[in-house]
């Protein structure tokens, strides 16, 4: 008598849970605008939600204590001034935010360790690129202070750039007009020496940015022409998710150095939804999450035919309108939660824990491998210099424990010198004809009002850092 053989896996029973009303995020008013992002960021600290907001972009930013109903005069982030449509913690600094607009611009910001008391306006720096809308903005996985950003060019509305910024000297590096469309997704490699496109032209493209050129392209590696999304995994192959030609969502495993075929292809249902991937490297899997839909799907990927195994479905009542992902270290080690999706709802979020069914008490080395932590493998230098490394590994053994704040320094024009020169211009003022005395008066007021404004920065500093240690209570 033959016996049926189950495939052995330790994600095999891996099961959804959404946590306690008490422990989500109630009143927030999830944005509507009509862009196919996540619409959410999350990390060991902070829940970053874009919201509705009149008279601009905004984006809501909460530590991840603040659960509970949220005061609807809670301080936003409201530097943009068209709405924001996509938004991307730092991998390498906890507080560190990117967020891009129809306004043309791309945004950095710096969130404190405790809850905002009143508007953030003010960014640590403003991209200024592009002459259409930004669209996507994500960082460099392993090279400190490099940010990708795409956006529409401005000879025509149909041509995108793509671009990179080193945000210490708020200077473009390099930038990138190979595609005739508007791109729909963005994806580092492991290492982040290559990145992978899907556009509107049907493409899917393998880019190298420091040689400025596309290395491997597949047309329509997905028959249908809905919206298409691809990720690198960490053995350098590439997920896909796409329509057929039938409208029916397909999902994809392809080889970048060998296009013609795919690794895997797998029909799932008939739906509109465009299928966001999250994509978990340690464990080699991938959430599956479509808006409108009310369930996650998700997906072991392994080298054994047929390579995309299904593992099972989270399904809930209400369909989401985004999701967020929480990077490995953020996850519960102590209750063998691998993974931890945030779900935006109409008016809420909602985390959900995956969670492997384990016995023992103990660290459970398998489902743990080191994973990558916060501190950057090189310079932003190195990386242009050709230098490629892998992420830098942190153990989770005891847990992760978000260091403090680390101020973010960008290379500008001070304040005061950066104020319209008609002002104090040299026709207007005719100081040739100015006494000397006069004239050096004036120098020692303006020396005298640049020393007020710094110490003034400096006691603002100190106080927010008070604030945060009776907000932590660690003074």
């Amino acid at each position: 008598m033959s016996r049926s053989i189950v495939r052995q896996s330790k994600f095999r029973h891996v099961f959804g849970q959404a946590v306690k009303a008490e422990q989500g995020y109630d009143d927030i008013r999830v944005s509507k605008v009509t862009w196919d992002s996540s619409f959410c960021a999350v990390n060991p600290k902070f829940l970053a939600v874009i919201v509705e907001s009149s008279g601009g972009g905004a984006f809501l930013v909460l530590p991840l204590s603040k659960s509970g109903r949220v005061d609807k005069n809670y301080p936003l982030v409201i530097g943009h001034s068209g709405p924001v449509l996509d938004i991307d913690w730092c991998p390498h600094d906890d507080n560190i935010l990117a967020s891009c607009s129809e306004d043309c611009t791309a945004m950095v910001w710096q969130i404190p360790d405790h809850a905002l008391t009143r508007p953030l306006s003010d960014p640590v720096v403003v991209l200024e690129g592009h002459s259409k809308r930004v669209g996507i903005v994500t960082w460099h996985p392993t090279a400190r202070n490099i940010l990708l950003t795409a956006g529409t060019n401005t000879h025509t509305n149909t041509h995108t750039q793509v671009s990179y910024w080193k945000l210490i000297s708020d200077v473009k590096l390099i930038s990138m007009d190979d595609h005739p469309d508007l791109i729909y997704s963005i994806s580092w490699n492991r290492n982040g020496s290559l990145f992978c496109t899907t556009c509107k032209d049907r493409r899917l493209r393998v880019c190298d940015p420091r040689k400025r050129e596309v290395v491997a392209e597949r047309l329509a590696p997905h028959e249908g022409i809905r919206p298409m999304r691809a990720i690198f995994t960490r053995d350098g192959n590439i997920f896909t998710t796409g329509f057929t030609r039938m409208s029916q969502r397909e999902l994809g495993l392809w080889d970048p150095t060998n296009f013609e075929e795919p690794i895997a292809l797998l029909e799932l249902d008939t739906s509109n939804g465009v299928l966001l991937p999250y994509y978990d490297a340690d464990a080699n899997m991938v959430y599956l999450s479509g808006k409108g839909d009310s369930s996650i799907r998700y997906f072991e990927i392994t080298e054994e035919p047929p390579y995309v195994h299904y593992l099972s479905t989270f399904s809930s009542k209400e369909p989401q309108r985004g999701m967020g992902f929480m990077p490995k270290r953020g996850v519960d080690v102590s209750k063998c939660e691998i993974a931890r999706l945030y779900k935006l709802l109409d008016k809420k979020c909602e985390p959900i824990t995956m969670t492997v069914p384990r016995k023992s008490d103990l660290f459970q080395d398998d489902l743990y491998p080191d994973t990558a932590g916060p501190e950057p493998a090189m310079e932003p230098e190195e990386w242009l210099d050709g230098r490629d490394e892998d992420p830098i590994l942190v153990s989770m053994r005891d847990g992760y424990v978000p260091p403090k704040s680390r101020e973010l320094k960008v290379a500008r024009k001070n304040v005061l010198d950066s104020r319209p020169t008609t002002r104090r211009s040299m026709s207007t003022l005719e100081t040739n004809s100015l006494p000397p005395q006069l004239l050096e008066r004036l120098l020692e007021e303006i020396q005298n009002l640049k020393a007020t404004v710094l110490s003034q920065e400096k006691r603002i500093c100190d106080l927010e850092n008070k604030l945060s240690q009776y907000t932590n209570g660690t003074a």
